[in-house]
């Protein structure tokens, strides 16, 4: 199944910087591996703000939900998930089969 999802991060002003470098980091070795795995095929950064669009393709909403509820930034985030269908007029519907 595949998801697209935004992302807007707000993290704290007043947060520790160490603590704040620790999460980046650890919110990058996470969607690297997931990215890796095949699981987030697609990210991308909206042009002037902290946030991103992205694609999941996963078996089901369920392990959506534990993927994003996962992301060390999660605490921090607004995320916005829009479920994707196959469109008819796509030319390469049947390309992944």
């Amino acid at each position: 199944m595949l998801y697209h999802v935004r992302m807007d991060v707000r993290i704290p002003d007043d947060m520790d910087p160490q603590r704040r470098s620790d999460l980046v980091n650890r919110e990058k070795r996470y969607s690297q591996d997931l990215q890796r795995s095949g699981k987030w095929p697609h990210i991308w950064r909206v042009v002037g703000e902290y946030a991103n669009y992205s694609v999941f393709d996963v078996e089901s909403n369920d392990e959506l939900h534990q993927i994003l509820s996962g992301l060390p930034l999660f605490p921090y985030m607004d995320i916005h998930v829009t479920p994707l269908a196959v469109h008819p007029s796509d030319i390469h519907a049947g390309d992944a089969e």
